[in-house]
């Protein structure tokens, strides 16, 4: 029965894992760290579960993702029950995880061509396209751009399209580290990754020289556009997104035309009849449709 969840104690759960602390869900709740503190404990008792663990991050247990899945889609469906109703104006908020290069090229574009009418507050979340799913499933977001075709539990899975990376050099970095023939020479040449997640460019070499392992000078550098900056630069090779790599022209250098990476992209956000949620997974698909093949 929905009396068995007080929805004050869910919707403090809620509060206290988007703001990352007691006292900021406290003032976002205007009431005292005591109380946010004494509803949790409640909440822990009447589930007989833990549902946080105090660590720095907070972070969940898999039964406080449930109750956090259900208390961002209850938040949800009430705002659009407000709106269709004519009784709230306010901005509704829509949490979205999103992979760099996504965010980088074609899924702001997307966004932007969504009407204003909606009143939306987008809260993006940057992660790699591998790791967008566990952000669905901790409850921390209500939609993503993801790898994963496998629809997280309680959600729907749409694929997008893939988006192709090609492995680039400048023609300075050729000339100074890659001599024919290449599987000899690009496992030992510099290599740019976006970060520790980021294994495009070891999955690329595994294919072009059967091998597993690379001692590599592997240089970290976390911003799309910059990534594509210090390849161009000169700092390193790696897997570029294909229409990241057009723009530059001449200064980009394909290093193996016959060996594109294709990453398929899906779209899984929750089950939820929200017109806000539908309005935009529609806006993305669209996008996608254009951007990616």
């Amino acid at each position: 029965m929905m009396s068995d969840l007080p929805l004050d104690q869910v919707r403090t759960l809620l509060a206290v894992v988007d703001e990352q602390s007691f006292d900021a869900a406290a003032a976002l709740l205007h009431v005292t760290p005591s109380a946010v503190s004494q509803r949790i404990k409640a909440l822990e008792q009447r589930t007989g579960r833990v549902l946080l663990l105090r660590t720095k991050p907070i972070s969940l247990t898999a039964s406080g993702q449930v109750l956090v899945r259900f208390a961002r889609s209850l938040a949800q469906l009430e705002q659009d029950a407000l709106s269709e109703l004519g009784l709230d104006s306010s901005t509704r908020t829509l949490s979205i995880a999103v992979n760099a290069d996504s965010l980088a090229t074609w899924f702001l574009p997307s966004l932007s061509r969504l009407p204003a009418s909606l009143s939306i507050a987008f809260d993006l979340q940057r992660e790699d396209q591998d790791h967008t799913a566990a952000l669905l499933r901790e409850g921390l977001v209500m939609a993503a751009v993801t790898a994963s075709p496998q629809p997280v539990q309680g959600c729907t899975s749409v694929r997008l399209g893939r988006m192709r990376y090609r492995a680039m050099a400048s023609p300075a970095f050729i000339a100074r580290w890659l001599t024919p023939p290449l599987p000899t020479s690009l496992p030992a040449a510099p290599v740019i990754m976006f970060d520790r997640k980021d294994d495009l460019q070891d999955r690329f070499l595994r294919a072009l020289t059967r091998r597993r392992n690379f001692t590599l000078v592997r240089h970290l550098i976390p911003a799309s556009e910059s990534f594509v900056d210090a390849v161009a630069g000169g700092l390193g090779w790696g897997m570029v997104p294909e229409i990241q790599a057009a723009p530059r022209g001449d200064a980009l250098v394909d290093l193996a035309p016959d060996r594109p990476l294709d990453v398929p992209l899906h779209w899984q956000q929750w089950k939820l009849e929200s017109p806000a949620l539908a309005e935009v997974a529609a806006a993305v698909a669209a996008g996608a449709k254009t951007a990616l093949r």
